[in-house]
């Protein structure tokens, strides 16, 4: 790499958020701030994103407009690959042609994205933060990933089914079409708003006029007709978002058809690319049974003590350790008895049988508000007409609390953190049988349990096969006998492991205990678990889960079809209370159920998300947790997976309607606009106008005292109270005189 192109490189790092250059004269030239989003069809772009999290991971995008050169676009790719190289090589490059643009592209411009005509070559500006000598139509399309491409200025470009913006500097004018959803339209406003804030400092605005029903904002619609001409003739059919419109179709060119490659560096993976492999291993991490990729013997690192107190503070640590609390809340369950619910006795609590179905009801507090948690907890060996009941009781008990509850399904071994926690190191699961009353399972010889965890928050017994090949060097195990309990301590398991083994067994039985250390086993042991046999005696290293980035899709039927769609660096605002979102955060499924979802999509979401997990490419446990989660009731192991996430946004966010009527009346607008477009009029300076316009008029440089001039005749006479000509008798004193008193002067 030469010393010209280091210069031009210097100062470039990884910074999370975005870097954008332009190729101007064949050279990288920084974007402002202030552009981003703004894209000229004749230039080409280099877009570097660095991720947020701790992965530092780097993305390298290069954009190529519509009308740019060859040399422009040869120019953008050779210093692509120049800038990967210069950061080491950990970058994936992505090549985005304008209109065609990948979604994670489109991810980084949540205001979305506008195409703007010509280029910095021929003397185009990006933006011009406070200026106000524009008059252009933008025709904006999408309502997930929003573009918006500037169009000729005319009735013509309208259409039936889209929403554009009439931007004349001081005043935006949002006309939507009849047939644009309520998405359309409110990620259209938020786009004139950002125009607003972000390139006019505020002082514009902004109004909107409602393709079906025109005559309730009749100023507004002269403001626009003024401009746009008289409107003849019906307007032009949309094309849907999914089809390429006429403007992309002809300038469709031929390629030959290739697989997109994107080139991945060792050490630089992305989060899509970690998706395919079931265990990825970040460098320190255990792999298989105890190899890592680290050299010599380590010694087993007892997990941290973690601070439950922290979860609220921090919604971020609460989603990785998948806790809402300290687990301290109350607790409720109940089992499905003849497809009824029947209340389990207290004493039971914590004692789950593999031939039941089970729900349980967490209460915690939350800011002095009672928050709640059910899980359905369905046993291995339950009847499928349990399992039914189980679901359709869930929504019987949900309902009772008006659907605040967080529903999460449990699959019988795959039980989450924060259900562990609950029952403070006593959780016991039985294999088989029941807890019914009345109902007694067969007692065989001797039962055989596996005890897993390190404290009160994460420990739980599982019944094994009472064999020893079920033994694990690594763990501690509780042999239950007709008249003694065996604690069985494997070589690799910690001392707190053991204090944890020491807690159950007290639950599980009140007999005599014994404690039995591997390799020092009495003959006894032996014979209870039906004699000697191989198993897992490699001492290893705690299995670490791996680190894997969490994805959200939109789950919609607006289409007609039903249909996931990926979002790309998701933010709260992604979060569309029209439709169903699932959050994929690989441990769990969230399912995220907004307020106006419909019944198809919700239906549709769960069976999809089953769907999901049995044909992911990394093999996914079809077992893994599905949470339901409701608008407005998100638990911190949800929240925390959202950067600055508002809680109030639901209660006191705004919706469209309330957007639309905060951004002022179509009075107020199109006394702006009147201003503007009058301001364009130089070559009729006195044109006269109604009296209802004449505090706006923008009177010509130094003779702010010609104001009346503007008037017409009647107008003049009805407000100075005497003709034109009377008044040109008068002397200078008594004409400033009555124009005082008339507010023009």
């Amino acid at each position: 790499m030469t010393e010209k192109v280091l210069d031009e490189f210097k100062g470039i790092c990884y910074k999370p958020g975005l870097q954008i250059w332009t190729i101007n004269n064949m050279k990288m030239v920084p974007v402002p701030e202030v552009a981003f989003g703004n894209f000229f069809e004749g230039d080409c772009y280099i877009v570097l994103h660095g991720s947020c999290d701790t992965s530092q991971s780097m993305n390298i995008h290069y954009w190529i407009g519509t009308h740019s050169s060859q040399d422009e676009q040869g120019a953008a790719a050779i210093y692509v690959t120049q800038l990967d190289e210069y950061l080491g090589g950990s970058p994936v490059q992505h090549r985005e042609v304008q209109g065609y643009e990948s979604p994670k592209f489109k991810g980084y411009f949540k205001s979305g994205l506008i195409y703007k005509k010509g280029g910095v070559a021929s003397g185009f500006k990006h933006v011009d933060t406070n200026v106000y000598n524009i008059l252009r139509l933008l025709h904006v399309k999408g309502s997930k990933n929003v573009t918006a491409r500037e169009v000729e200025v005319s009735w013509k470009s309208f259409n039936t089914g889209d929403v554009f913006l009439l931007d004349m500097g001081k005043a935006i004018v949002q006309w939507n079409s009849p047939q644009s959803n309520r998405k359309e339209k409110l990620k259209a406003c938020m786009l004139a708003q950002d125009i607003r804030d972000r390139e006019r400092g505020g002082r514009v605005q902004i109004g909107v006029v409602e393709g079906d029903c025109e005559e309730a904002t009749p100023e507004l619609m002269k403001v626009m007709n003024s401009v746009l001409g008289q409107r003849t003739g019906p307007l032009r059919e949309a094309v849907p978002d999914d089809i390429p419109d006429q403007y992309q179709t002809a300038n469709i060119k031929l390629y030959q058809y290739m697989i997109p490659v994107l080139p991945i560096s060792d050490g630089a993976e992305s989060a899509m690319f970690k998706q395919l492999f079931k265990s990825w291993n970040e460098p320190g991490q255990t792999r298989g049974l105890g190899s890592t990729y680290t050299r010599g013997r380590i010694a087993k690192v007892d997990r941290v003590k973690f601070d439950v107190m922290e979860l609220h503070a921090e919604p971020k640590l609460a989603a990785q350790q998948r806790m809402v609390d300290d687990a301290s809340g109350e607790v409720q369950i109940w089992r499905i008895e003849n497809l009824e619910l029947q209340e389990v006795p207290r004493s039971t609590y914590g004692q789950f049988y593999g031939g039941d179905c089970y729900l349980v009801l967490y209460t915690y507090q939350k800011a002095t508000k009672p928050q709640y948690i059910l899980y359905m907890w369905l046993g291995r060996h339950a009847t499928q007409d349990e399992i039914t009941a189980c679901a359709y009781q869930a929504v019987n008990v949900d309902n009772r609390y008006n659907g605040a509850p967080v529903q999460v399904r449990v699959t019988m071994g795959k039980e989450p953190r924060h259900f562990l926690a609950i029952f403070k190191g006593r959780l016991i699961i039985y294999e088989g049988g029941t807890g019914k009353p009345g109902v007694v399972s067969p007692d065989s010889a001797a039962r055989l349990f596996q005890v897993r965890g390190t404290n009160e928050a994460n420990t739980k017994a599982t019944e094994v096969p009472a064999r020893a090949s079920s033994l694990n060097s690594n763990d501690v195990f509780l042999l239950k006998t007709g008249d003694l309990t065996y604690m069985w301590y494997g070589k690799g398991c910690s001392g707190d492991e053991r204090e944890m083994g020491k807690t159950v067994a007290d639950v599980l039985s009140k007999q005599e205990k014994q404690i039995v250390m591997e390799g020092q086993e009495p003959p006894h042991f032996w014979v209870a678990l039906g004699g000697k046999a191989p198993y897992a005696n490699d001492k290893r290293l705690e299995k670490e889960t791996a680190l894997h980035s969490p994805r959200l899709f939109e789950c919609s039927n607006q289409t007609g079809q039903f249909r996931m769609t990926e979002v790309a660096h998701f933010t709260q605002d992604d979060l569309d209370e029209d439709d169903v979102m699932l959050l994929d955060t690989w441990e769990e499924l969230f399912l995220w159920i907004g307020n106006s979802a419909n019944q198809y999509e919700i239906q549709e979401t769960y069976s999809s998300a089953a769907e999901y997990l049995k044909t992911h490419p990394a093999g996914r446990d079809a077992d893994t947790p599905i949470i339901t989660v409701k608008q407005g009731v998100e638990p911190p192991t949800f929240t925390g997976w959202f950067d600055a996430w508002d809680p109030h946004k639901w209660s006191g966010g705004l919706s469209y309607e309330e957007m639309k009527n905060k951004l002022g009346d179509s009075a107020s607008v199109s006394q702006i606009t009147v201003v503007v477009l009058l301001s364009q009029v130089k070559s009729t300076p006195f044109l006269m106008q109604p009296l209802m316009f004449l505090s706006l008029l923008p009177y010509p440089p130094r003779m702010p005292s010609l104001a009346q001039e503007y008037l017409s005749d009647a107008d003049f006479e009805s407000l100075l109270g005497c003709s034109r000509k009377d008044f040109q008798r008068l002397p200078k004193w008594r004409q400033s005189d009555l124009k005082k008193k008339a507010g023009l002067f």
